[in-house]
């Protein structure tokens, strides 16, 4: 029984729910109730990339070490203790991987996620095999994963994260990349064997927690039209009039993603990724295929979006996947001669149209996206989006364009993988759709992993916001509105029209490692770090471990001006989730990771932790 696996303290607090009461009194300081009172002062406002001056509305300095992040611990941040279940992820999410520690002279306090090598074999459950059953998976690392949900959300701001990348940079590594300096390019892929995410996703969907996201993640739609969309791969769909639990009537909605940086070694994504996805007819041809990752393709028109333009606008008479996004560099990285273009060359190119079969920056804008955006990026700068004029690292078009997602057992014509190989599954609710992420990769710089580096997102909501992701404070990318409510159609309209994403969005820090991506541990896929033991190189590498992801701060600021529709909530009316939440609790919890209601967290102190510093309690951070 799940309940025997409770904590006395966990099931008291579950018990006292209903009769607990929350009250809301100032902070002593004066502050906001989210702001961490050793934020500096020269901290607490913010100018935005549109020129308007941002208040401070949540902050956590990392700079009591030892705070734990166990259920019911801590005010903001709850850890796992569970395996990832994604990716063909290789590691276990721990407890104990995650902690806050000041440096040796103390100067420095920070968060951090620890990653070790360590193999473990656990008893899962799996319902995308052929008999769905429990099957025993070995795991080769263990590291972290904390989540603000449910605690901690918002909707809109600009958020600031200073952090330190986990890599294999010592002396002692061996690693090349270190001779050449902080701002060399990674270039030596395998001594960045992890997979470090800070990202944010709509409070209705539980990462990990994959009962909660599915039919959930990541739609952000809230159209009636099943001739466009069927409306039953939604959970909570916009034709539905009376979906109780606490929702608005005829609203759809999810839970919707934001990748402040995903990804490791020389690449990093900046990525909204959201639902339903395009039609076939409006994306790359081949969509799906791995050649794409090397611009391998031999399909005509199966390396880069209407690259060449014959086979597209021509042919379809409609434009493909999503327009005028903008792409800037990673000017912390060196400048190469090669990389730097000619602005009315690649202008004069675009416009005459792409005859090429895949693209190069002599005639495509260094983003590898002939639909971006080629303005001028401000006034009295000559430079533009998504054209190299310094010859720096270039954010380019992310060739990953999104998964089609299936249950286990169904029989859509796209569901080779999830589906078709498998038996049907009348346990779990029948659904197909595509997802689309909307996504550039950028390059980066060794001093990303070997010193601390300031990563921004300003995101505004409604038809005239933008998302931007931004490198110490300098622009890398960004989507506006227009791009995803405003979509290529058809004559028959078949093209989702999605909305920006406004869904209520918790924060989530994790290090994950897998053999699927291009950045992977030393014998990935096969067994444990080390092998045989017989490659010096790998023994370097293993030898490393543990390796750690460093944050030293997060910082929120927002438009706390009265006509504002920014919120720091995780209910908000205008998108509620308690109540959803609370009666699906099953899906968002297991018995080693329990939801501990935010009223009872504010009256009980657990297991000695410090008093949280928000609503009912009247003292700072």
């Amino acid at each position: 029984m799940l309940i025997s696996h409770y904590t006395c303290a966990a099931l008291l607090l579950h018990l006292s729910a209903s009769v607990l009461a929350f009250t809301k009194y100032r902070t002593s300081s004066g502050l906001r109730e989210w702001v961490d009172s050793s934020t500096p002062q020269k901290h607490k406002l913010y100018t935005t990339s549109r020129g308007e001056k941002w208040e401070l509305v949540m902050s956590d300095e990392y700079n009591k070490p030892g705070r734990s992040f166990k259920p019911g611990h801590d005010h903001m941040w709850t850890s796992l203790e569970k395996p990832d279940g994604v990716n063909n992820a290789l590691e276990l999410y721990s407890h104990n991987m995650t902690s806050t520690t000041c440096d040796k002279n103390g100067k420095t306090c920070y968060f951090q996620i620890k990653i070790i090598d360590e193999v473990n074999t656990i008893r899962v459950w799996n319902n995308y095999q052929t008999k769905p059953g429990y099957q025993n998976v070995s795991f080769y690392y263990r590291a972290g994963m904390v989540q603000s949900w449910n605690k901690f959300c918002f909707q809109g701001g600009l958020l600031e994260v200073r952090a330190q990348l986990p890599g294999v940079v010592s002396e002692e590594s061996g690693n090349p990349d270190i001779a050449e300096g902080p701002h060399s390019r990674v270039k030596t892929i395998m001594y960045y064997p992890t997979w470090p995410g800070i990202w944010m996703l709509g409070n209705l969907g539980r990462a990990i927690f994959t009962a909660s996201t599915n039919r959930i993640w990541p739609f952000s739609y809230s159209e009636c039209d099943d001739s466009v969309f069927n409306s039953t791969n939604q959970r909570i769909s916009a034709c539905d009039d009376n979906p109780g639990h606490g929702l608005n009537p005829n609203q759809g909605r999810g839970a919707p993603e934001i990748d402040v940086l995903e990804g490791a070694a020389d690449l990093v994504s900046a990525s909204v990724q959201i639902g339903p996805g395009m039609p076939k007819n409006f994306r790359r041809y081949g969509d799906g295929n791995d050649c794409v990752y090397t611009a391998s393709c031999k399909m005509l028109g199966g390396n880069d979006i209407e690259v060449p333009s014959s086979v597209y606008v021509e042919k379809r008479g409609h434009r493909s996947w999503y327009q005028g996004l903008k792409y800037a560099a990673n000017n912390l990285c060196k400048s190469g001669k090669k990389e730097k273009q000619d602005i009315s060359q690649i202008i004069k190119s675009v416009e005459q149209g792409l005859s090429v079969t895949k693209c190069d920056s002599d005639v495509c804008p260094a983003s590898y996206d002939v639909n971006g955006d080629l303005s001028i990026m401000r006034k009295k700068s000559p430079d533009r989006w998504g054209i190299n004029s310094n010859g720096t690292c270039f954010s380019k078009l992310n060739p990953y364009f999104g998964a089609f997602l299936c249950n286990p057992g169904s029989k859509n014509e796209y569901c080779e993988d999830q589906g078709l190989k498998l038996p049907e599954n009348k346990n779990i609710k029948q659904f197909a759709y595509q997802m689309d992420a909307i996504s550039a990769n950028w390059h980066l710089h060794v001093g990303a992993y070997t010193g601390y580096v300031k990563y921004q997102i300003e995101w505004v909501m409604g038809d005239t916001g933008y998302v931007r992701w931004s490198l110490e404070g300098q622009p890398l990318y960004e989507i506006p509105a227009e791009s995803i409510t405003e979509v290529p159609q058809d004559s028959a309209k078949s093209n989702p029209r999605k909305i920006m994403v406004e869904e209520p969005m918790y924060i989530i820090y994790n290090v994950a490692l897998s053999a699927k991506w291009r950045a992977a541990p030393p014998n990935a896929g096969v067994g444990p770090c080390r092998g045989n033991g017989s490659n010096v190189t790998v023994n370097r590498i293993c030898d490393a471990f543990p390796l750690y992801m460093k944050i030293d701060y997060i910082r929120l600021y927002q438009d706390t001006g009265k006509n504002s529709s920014m919120t720091t909530e995780c209910d908000p009316s205008t998108h509620p989730t308690k109540k959803w939440i609370d009666d699906h609790i099953d899906e968002y919890e297991d018995s080693e990771n329990l939801w501990i209601p935010e009223d009872i967290l504010d009256t009980v102190w657990m297991d000695g932790a410090d008093a949280p510093h928000h609503h009912g309690v009247a003292q700072d951070a």
